[in-house]
């Protein structure tokens, strides 16, 4: 059987930014929830600084899926000219 595999995403806005990069999140939010293996995706901290995403997937196989789809490549061209850097993520099913 496999184990869900948890993701914690941080987006650091530009200055000034923080409201269209949490619109952007908000907007791929409704759309990954549906996704086949998705348990969680949402925003559990957010901040001016700094907006961290949680997410919970059925299986690795099933977050590679999200990872090639259409919300991820939507909110990365939404999100590239709005970010500091780029989004940071550690995933559970991979180590350090």
């Amino acid at each position: 059987m496999t184990q869900p595999v948890d993701v914690t995403a941080v987006f650091t806005p530009l200055d000034g930014e923080f409201f269209r990069v949490k619109l952007a999140l908000d907007i791929a939010i409704e759309q990954v929830v549906q996704e086949p293996g998705c348990i969680r995706y949402e925003i559990t901290d957010a901040q001016e600084e700094r907006i961290v995403l949680t997410e919970q997937w059925e299986s690795t196989e099933m977050l590679d899926t999200h990872l090639k789809g259409a919300a991820v490549q939507d909110l990365g061209e939404s999100l590239s000219a709005l970010l500091a850097k780029p989004a940071e993520a550690v995933r559970s099913d991979q180590s350090a």
